[in-house]
């Protein structure tokens, strides 16, 4: 993949790009700063109008001039201009309100991770692939952070995906009895239906039971693409 990153602090883009480098990516622009990230995408799509001349950005949330969330702000303004640009923002710390502003208004082809996750080449790697094939990645200590709990080492990948924000008492979920909103709350945290069987003790017919019934209520047939992690995000919107 054509990739552009942004990254403020010498020492981890130098260290970005390399593991990029081993994972048979190349970083086409690297920049240390907002403006420069807007204007080096800017500059990539005019050089190739008819075709996309960047595949993804990866983009630090805190970076020069504020130091603040100028990173985000950035990523948000890039997919205004240009909707289906794939977007990695990474952040140093956990910090919910970055995730829901990132996601506000959709999650395909955006993700949001840990600086920490960079160092499991897998994880990222994947990470990077989904974000970059339309999907949606969001780390697994963010999502542990929004729904008040603890860590966990499984994360949340899919292809599209609606908007998150934080809570779960009302909306559609206030139609999920206590019992799914259980099993909505561990398929947040990244379990699969086995690690939820094994979590409540019970079968796997009422395992997929519940989450059929989860979906239905959540307004998510069958044809809908990607039900298990657009429940997940309407659970974390609330």
């Amino acid at each position: 993949m054509r990739i552009i990153l942004a990254e403020d602090s010498t020492l981890l883009r130098e260290g970005l790009k390399m593991v990029l480098g081993a994972l048979g990516h190349t970083v086409v622009a690297e920049v240390a700063d907002a403006p420069a990230l807007l204007a080096a995408v800017t500059a990539a799509a005019s050089q190739s109008p008819s075709a996309p001349a960047v595949d993804a950005v990866i983009t630090d949330v805190r970076m020069p001039p504020t130091h603040t969330s100028d990173g985000l702000k950035a990523a948000l303004q890039l997919r205004e201009i240009y909707p289906e640009l794939p977007i990695l923002v990474l952040s140093q710390y956990i910090t919910t309100a970055y995730a829901r502003e990132l996601f506000a208004s959709g999650a395909a082809g955006l993700g949001y991770l840990l600086k920490d996750r960079v160092g499991d080449i897998e994880e990222f790697a994947a990470a990077l692939e989904a974000i970059a094939t339309g999907g949606t990645v969001i780390d697994p200590d963010v999502v542990q952070h929004l729904l008040g709990g603890g860590t966990s080492n499984l994360g949340l990948a899919a292809s599209e995906a609606d908007k998150p924000t934080a809570g779960h008492g009302g909306g559609a979920l206030a139609a999920l009895s206590p019992r799914e909103l259980e099993i909505l709350r561990l398929m947040a945290q990244g379990c699969s239906n086995a690690e939820i069987e094994a979590a409540l003790f019970i079968s796997p017919a009422t395992v997929a039971k519940h989450v059929g019934n989860i979906f239905d209520k959540l307004g998510l047939p069958a044809d809908t693409g990607n039900r298990r992690v657009r429940a997940v995000l309407a659970f974390l919107r609330g």
